[in-house]
């Protein structure tokens, strides 16, 4: 059931959520959560479509918050609340409204969401394009046990992280450190089952991708080694070589679907490591609400062992140095061709 208001107000979303509850034959409230989406006129369908298929596994009452100052100092001046609530259907036992906050109300848009939160429930604020250079300051994000952003989404991802590292308060979270779940738990049990000393590592990957960053710096925060940054063709991430003292650990992901991990003494084994929809990784944050230490550890390891980022500068030529980025207690960027996928199978034979 849709329902269209025109020059609106909170209440009247509230009294329209309620009305729909009843035609449709659902006036319990069964959700759990309230996801907040803060996007422009441009994505919110994709974000919707990610967030409405998450739901199914956590419901959930989405607001999407699209804010449309205007560009004529009359349209600025103005302030308008239109919204459309949608009950049933593809919203499944969720509900979702769409919130268009037009002229100065696009300011303020905190005041309209905090009526339409459900009560004594989690709220999760998902910035799915350029997010506040603080989430954790912004009116909106203020409201949230959880932050969601998405570095990969930006113009610079290295600025991005540097300042997510600055502007760190316990909640915040980027889809790009979600990317890397599988990574991090294949590696860990790779771990798991040797006993030798890690001597250094390489993490392989597309240029200006932060997730390639956020893996760099986890191994080197968790294994006190030097990690070194290459660039690949991609897609995404493509391998992570650990060199112990018995041989090399290399997981190698070519195609973005399935991994191949190589350890010595071992034979090889195929892991299912795919590159996961935004839905999916909304649905992976979901699951948790309270702060993730892991991701805070990271990002505050890049600003203070680091000073400058890993990520290359391009595919050619020199990275940007930095305190840190090359005295062997961090992860740095080594600007070099990637290796043929030969060359690469060789060099992991080599190893064992």
């Amino acid at each position: 059931m849709r329902t269209e208001l025109t020059d609106t107000t909170s209440s009247q979303i509230n009294n329209a959520l309620v009305t729909a509850r009843r035609a449709t034959g659902t006036p319990a409230v069964g959700m759990v959560l309230t996801l907040v989406i803060v996007t422009d006129e441009g994505n919110h369908y994709d974000a919707l479509r990610a967030a409405s298929t998450a739901s199914k596994e956590h419901p959930s009452r989405i607001l999407v918050v699209i804010k449309r100052p205007g560009r004529s100092p009359r349209d600025r001046k103005m302030a308008r609340l239109d919204a459309e609530v949608r009950v049933g259907g593809e919203t499944g036992i969720g509900e979702t409204v769409l919130l268009r906050l037009h002229g100065e109300l696009a300011n303020h848009a905190h005041s309209v969401v905090l009526p339409l939160l459900l009560p004594d429930a989690p709220v999760v604020v998902w910035w799915p394009e350029d997010g506040p250079e603080d989430p954790g300051g912004d009116p909106i994000g203020q409201l949230a046990a959880r932050r969601v952003t998405d570095a990969a989404a930006t113009e610079d991802p290295v600025a991005t992280l540097e300042q997510r590292a600055k502007a760190y308060a316990p909640g915040d979270t980027d889809l790009a450190w979600t990317r890397i779940t599988g990574w991090r738990s294949v590696l860990a049990a790779a771990l798991d089952q040797r006993h030798s000393a890690i001597k250094s590592a390489v993490v392989e990957g597309e240029a200006y991708n932060p997730s390639s960053e956020l893996l760099a710096l986890w191994l080197a925060d968790r294994l006190g080694v030097p990690v070194d940054r290459k660039i690949s063709d991609g897609p995404g991430l493509t391998a992570v070589r650990l060199e112990t003292a018995d041989g090399t650990i290399c997981l190698d992901r070519a195609n973005g679907s399935l991994a191949e991990l190589a350890m010595p003494g071992q034979p090889d084994r195929h892991v299912a490591l795919k590159r996961r929809e935004v839905s999916e990784l909304i649905a992976e944050e979901l699951r948790r609400l309270d702060p993730d230490e892991s991701y805070a550890a990271t990002v505050k390891f890049g600003a203070t062992k680091q000073g400058k980022s890993v990520i290359a500068a391009g595919q050619t030529g020199a990275a940007p140095a930095g305190p840190g980025s090359d005295d062997g207690t961090g992860a740095h960027a080594e600007q070099k061709a990637p290796a043929a996928p030969a060359k690469r199978a060789a060099a992991r034979k080599a190893g064992k």
